[in-house]
């Protein structure tokens, strides 16, 4: 079973990563040089300008730590990736196969993610009582459970895609109603990107960010492409397989974005507007946006394929995995994450 091992983040913007001999040496015009060793580390974002050696660069891919790049308000820019891992055949099987992708594993997906939505909202229904009494809210869940019948009567992608989308639309529409603190500061009527207009919207597409990337390097790790995706469409410089996975994914960033609101750990001051309208993270705010997600990630979940229990941290490479087992015809279907 793989480790779950550390995850440096360098929220620096004037940060640039060196090497030297097994130790990761930082530089920085806001404080002293620090160093660490390779030893334990699986991951590396890096959110300065300057970036990093290309020494660093080759080590990286020689030890098969995932090295991402990101603008400072966590735009993502690239990942550095080394020899490519796995069988040959593997990819081959995977892009026979996705040429034109079975509907039950597009509709399995979809379903998934309006499953893992209806537990998000019924938690939060358990958590604030008064919830019962919201009708948008109620009316929302209705929705998505009748929208999961629904995926299985469709085969087409795109009139799948449209059903996603309309669920995604009342979903967003209610999600301000989730919030219970700070609704002054934490409005938000809809989903905002490129670039997000509110706080709420900035958050939660900084970690969808993030996860993308990981389930990026998770793909890669077993062998398969992560840019030859089945349900979102292909186009250059997009790990459309990644986004793919990252679906039935999505709840776990948005329930931490509630959390961290409603808690009071993200505050206005977490966020700054700019010229043009966008709503960013501040390099605080995506501090403690970061922790709470590394935090996550160490909580242990019980995988009900594997009959163990993991970190949360390790479910992009199990799910990877067994995403590999179906496509080299181990298994009938792929088992999408369900949360219990």
């Amino acid at each position: 079973m793989r480790k779950l091992l550390n995850t440096l983040y360098i929220l620096d913007e004037t940060a640039y990563l060196t090497l030297d001999g097994e130790n990761i040496v930082c530089k920085s015009d806001a404080r002293a040089p620090f160093r660490m060793p390779f030893t334990n580390l699986e991951e590396i974002y890096c959110f300065s300008y300057p970036g990093c050696s290309p020494a660093l660069m080759g080590k990286c891919t020689e030890y098969g730590i995932n090295l991402c790049f990101f603008e400072p308000d966590g735009k993502f820019l690239a990942r550095i990736q080394g020899k490519r891992k796995g069988n040959i055949f593997l990819r081959k099987a995977q892009f026979e196969l996705f040429r034109e992708p079975p509907a039950l594993l597009m509709q399995n997906t979809v379903a998934a993610k309006l499953s893992n939505t209806i537990r998000l909202i019924q938690r939060s229904m358990r958590d604030h009582p008064q919830l019962h009494e919201d009708l948008q809210v109620g009316k929302c869940v209705q929705q998505l459970t009748e929208s999961i019948s629904q995926a299985y009567e469709i085969t087409d992608r795109d009139m799948l895609m449209g059903l996603e989308g309309n669920c995604a639309k009342a979903y967003f529409g209610i999600y301000d109603r989730l919030i219970s603190q700070q609704k002054e500061d934490f409005r938000m009527t809809g989903r905002t990107k490129r670039p997000p207009l509110d706080p709420v919207n900035a958050a939660l597409s900084f970690l969808y960010t993030i996860m993308t990337a990981q389930y990026a390097g998770a793909l890669e790790s077993v062998g398969l492409d992560s840019a030859y995706g089945f349900y979102h469409a292909l186009r250059p410089g997009r790990a459309s397989l990644a986004c793919d996975m990252v679906e039935e994914m999505r709840y776990l960033a948005e329930r931490l974005v509630l959390t961290q609101i409603n808690l009071k750990k993200l505050t206005a001051k977490d966020f700054e507007r700019q010229e043009n309208g966008a709503v960013l993270l501040t390099k605080d705010g995506r501090k403690t946006v970061l922790t709470a997600w590394q935090e996550k990630k160490r909580s242990m979940i019980e995988h009900p394929v594997l009959n163990e229990k993991i970190p949360l941290g390790l479910l992009p490479y199990v799910q990877s995995h067994l995403l590999a087992k179906y496509i080299r015809g181990e298994t009938e279907e792929y088992p999408n994450w369900l949360a219990r």
